[in-house]
């Protein structure tokens, strides 16, 4: 028994031992591995750090070779302009040489010019002197008789160029009238839209008739006097008429009489009620209408009073011819003759659009449209070309500037053309036969004619009979007798027109 333990603790010493050994060696090992790769891993670290400094001393020397590079393109570039320098001022070396060559080669010619004027002035007193004595006249004299003959021979010389001068500007100012009358007509072309006098209303039955007209004619008379138009109520089914000859009335009037026969109520206080809020509709929309015009022309922003009257000339006529489509074409066509002539274009443009602005006034105020507008854009401190052309383009002065006689000129194409304006031919031709005939009665009268549409009498008189006294008498007196025969829109101009001729003949 105590062998067997020995042996077990023998063999319990000897495996510790043996397994002491084997650790010590595993260790060893281990620890050798671990050194290898640790060498490895230090190498592999050396190697990167070595490939690092290449690199950086590549870069390096790449950026000292570009910088090299860089300065030495920048060397050349200064070389080369100090060359270019020293060029340019050796050039202008030899330029103020030559300069100074040329000025005393100037020198020496303005002195010999000096000595030949001497000599040739001591020669012309030698002459004159000479002259003196073979002609029996001093010099005074003679250059007296040498002007008065220049003179007479340049007046007729002068005389010969200005008529020649004269004839050609007429056919050149002739000419270019035309072409520029051509280009404006050709570039614009405005369309025109007859203005009637009624405007027709279609009602659902003919039982709406009879609410119109209301018990004992209550309603229709209550429409008329509301709002200052006539109501013609026939035997045509289904529609009744308003006339007037006030166009913004009878549009107003019109939209009452539609939004009374949509709601079914009709009776006058209802009237009273409707015609207020259309009243104030309208208000609105004539200055929307006004500020579109002005955003479409390029000419806003404009004064709100001349706004709103713009707006209102949709509702104005003149011979058939609506005044909102008028000014609008007169403001285009004055737009291009400016510009062709050199005008301010935009300026001609705003001035062709008010020319007749105060034609929105003339049915509330009545008077003179050319006073009422002017008188307006003063107010409203309007540019003095717009004035101007507002006074010019009826003949009440001179247009100022380019852009009143483009506003002039379009106006008369405007309302002149075929087709702009139209009434009842009959009734035209009696009233213009009956004013021309009212100035031929006059004692004193050759001739009378009636142009521009009626609007202006022209009157012809014999200077023998009538002087500048007589005339204007004579022109306020047919004024007044056509006030009180003839009915017509607007006003007419009498123009007395009295001519003295002299004639003489060169045989």
């Amino acid at each position: 028994m105590e062998n067997t333990l020995l042996i077990a603790l023998l063999a319990l010493v000897a495996g510790g031992a043996i397994g002491f050994l084997l650790g010590k060696v595993i260790s060893a090992r281990r620890f050798d591995y671990l050194k290898i790769e640790a060498e490895a891993k230090a190498r592999a670290i050396e190697q990167e750090a070595e490939q690092l400094l290449k690199d950086a001393e590549v870069q390096r020397r790449t950026r000292e070779l570009e910088q090299e590079k860089a300065f030495n393109e920048r060397l050349a570039e200064v070389e080369q302009r100090n060359r270019n320098l020293i060029l340019r001022e050796r050039e202008l070396e030899e330029e103020r040489e030559r300069l100074h060559q040329k000025e005393n080669r100037i020198d020496e010619i303005r002195r010999q010019l000096e000595r030949l004027e001497a000599r040739r002035r001591k020669q012309l007193e030698e002459d004159i002197r000479r002259i003196e004595s073979l002609a029996s006249m001093t010099r005074d004299e003679a250059r007296e008789l040498l002007l008065k003959r220049v003179e007479e021979q340049s007046e007729a010389d002068l005389a010969a160029v200005v008529r020649k001068r004269v004839k050609l500007a007429e056919e050149e100012a002739e000419s270019r009238a035309n072409y520029i009358l051509a280009q404006a007509t050709t570039r614009y072309a405005g369309e025109f839209a007859g203005e009637r006098l009624i405007n027709t209303i279609t009602l659902p039955t003919d039982d709406h008739k009879g609410r119109i007209i209301g018990k004992e004619g209550r309603n229709i008379k209550a429409l008329e006097h509301e709002l200052g138009v006539d109501i013609i109520i026939d035997e045509t089914p289904g529609v009744i008429v308003v006339s007037s000859f006030n166009l913004y009335r009878r549009a107003i009037a019109t939209r009452v009489i539609e939004l009374l026969v949509a709601d079914g109520r009709i009776h006058p206080g209802r009237i009273e009620e409707v015609h207020a809020k259309v009243q104030e509709e309208f208000e609105r929309k004539i200055y929307e209408e006004g500020e579109n015009v002005l955003i479409d022309l390029g000419l806003f922003p404009m004064h709100e009073e001349l706004v709103r009257h713009i707006g209102k000339l949709k509702y104005r006529a003149s011979y058939g011819q609506n005044a909102l489509a008028h000014s609008l074409e007169v403001a285009r066509l004055a737009r291009v003759m400016a510009a062709e002539m050199g005008g301010d274009e935009k300026l001609a443009m705003r001035a062709g659009l008010l020319h007749d602005i105060g034609k929105a006034l003339t049915q509330d105020y009545g008077g003179n449209h050319v006073d009422l507008g002017a008188e307006l854009c003063r107010k409203c401190k309007e540019h003095p070309t717009v004035i101007n052309a507002i006074y010019a383009h009826h003949g009440h002065a001179e247009p100022d500037g380019v852009e009143s006689a483009a506003v002039c000129a379009a106006d008369a194409l405007s309302s002149a053309r075929p087709g702009a304006r139209r009434e009842v031919l009959e009734s035209f031709t009696r009233r213009v036969s009956e004013i021309e005939e009212i100035a031929k009665e006059r004692d004193g009268v050759t001739q009378a004619y009636a142009i521009n549409a009626g609007r202006e009498l022209r009157v012809f008189v014999d200077a023998g009979q009538i002087d500048d006294n007589r005339a204007a008498k004579l022109a306020h007196e047919i004024a007044r007798e056509v006030e009180e025969r003839v009915q017509y829109p607007g006003e007419i101009k009498v123009n007395v027109i009295r001519e003295i001729r002299a004639v003489d003949y060169a045989r």
